[in-house]
């Protein structure tokens, strides 16, 4: 089967996106603008406001964006036959190769000043997009149902795995420089997190 070629604004719009994401990796928010985005993606100015009225709304696409690929590493369904250990491990690995991507971790940064700089902007982003983040807690609620996990709260248990792997691939890298983890690093965070977490609350 074969797929339809983009139509030439959907290429345009395309262009101007990655234009604006490299923009922003390159030179921060204040420093980019709307004439650069332009001729970086080599489009007029005129074409850029035709897809996006502002600077403002290129960016919050960019930090949409980056939400929803930090996410996608939670998309492991609950299996009821699978041992919960193996289950979980998959789904932190998934999420540890996502955050241990470079090119992340500088749009993360990016994202993370313009927060600081611009908290009212960012809390009305985050209220719209932080639903994306749900994978793991969806996972953990599945096992409750199932009456393999001794805990009433996924959501609350979900935030301490997050914190157990970002504390080692996330927080280092966007605050202290350090380098991504290596495949066997990211292998031993998984690890001890499964096992703390299982340790806590499995019932198998």
């Amino acid at each position: 089967m074969s797929c339809s070629p983009l139509r030439l604004t959907d290429r345009k719009r395309a262009a101007i996106v990655q234009a604006a994401v490299e923009e922003f990796r390159s030179a921060g928010y204040e420093a980019t603008s709307m004439d650069r985005i332009a001729l970086a993606a080599g489009v007029s100015k005129r074409t850029v406001y035709n897809h996006f009225p502002s600077k403002e709304a290129l960016f919050e696409l960019m930090l949409e964006q980056l939400w929803a690929r930090s996410a996608s590493g939670e998309d492991l369904t609950y299996r009821a036959t699978t041992a919960l250990a193996d289950q979980l491990r998959q789904l932190l690995l998934a999420k540890l190769g996502v955050l241990s991507d470079p090119h992340f971790i500088d749009l993360a940064r990016v994202a993370l000043a313009e927060v600081i700089h611009a908290p009212e902007r960012a809390q009305a982003i985050v209220r719209r997009i932080e639903t994306t983040e749900c994978g793991l807690t969806n996972w953990i609620a599945a096992a409750i149902r199932d009456g393999r996990l001794r805990l009433d709260d996924p959501e609350f248990a979900a935030q301490q795995l997050h914190g157990l792997v970002k504390s080692f691939a996330f927080w280092p890298q966007i605050t202290l420089g350090r380098a991504p983890l290596s495949l066997t690093e990211r292998g031993r965070v998984a690890d001890s997190a499964v096992a703390m977490f299982l340790a806590a609350y499995s019932k198998d």
